[in-house]
């Protein structure tokens, strides 16, 4: 599985070249052409997909590839176990990057990080990150879960 940033577009694409869309000046997402905008749970080319309202938010939840990958699009919401319990065990957090969202992140554990928006080197600065851009990122294998690796894609 391959992430990368076009044009403030962010693209995961699986192993089986199925490509998950999130625009994120829009706050859109779509796999391949399928635009998914509603709670529910869906199913396209290999992917699945919760979708979960909670506090006037969608929080997207996907299986990729044996992945768990969660999509946190904001930070203007109450941690409570209901929305804790639907995040469940993540393998890679694609995170509203913000000072705020660091507390966000310290309840998740996810394994790898990924933070988007203009506020992204804050949230990287605030944890003692100072990564280097990177244009993609491969995911491949196993990742630990006593240690997150964050990732800052240009």
């Amino acid at each position: 599985m391959e992430i990368r940033n076009k044009n403030n577009i962010l693209e995961i694409e699986s192993n089986s070249k199925s490509i998950i869309y999130f625009d994120e000046a829009k706050k859109q997402l779509k796999i391949d052409d399928l635009d998914v905008s509603y709670p529910g749970e869906y199913e396209k080319s290999g992917i699945l997909l919760e979708v979960k309202e909670y506090s006037d938010n969608l929080f997207y939840s996907f299986s990729v590839d044996g992945n768990h990958i969660l999509f946190v699009l904001t930070d203007d919401f109450e941690l409570k176990e209901e929305i804790l319990s639907f995040f469940g065990d993540v393998d890679v957090l694609i995170i509203y990057g913000t000072k705020k969202a660091v507390k966000i992140f310290e309840n998740i554990e996810a394994r790898v990080v990924i933070p988007y928006g203009e506020g992204k080197s804050i949230f990287l600065q605030t944890l003692g990150q100072n990564t280097e851009e990177v244009s993609s990122f491969k995911l491949k294998g196993e990742y630990s879960a006593d240690n997150t690796e964050f990732v800052n894609l240009a």
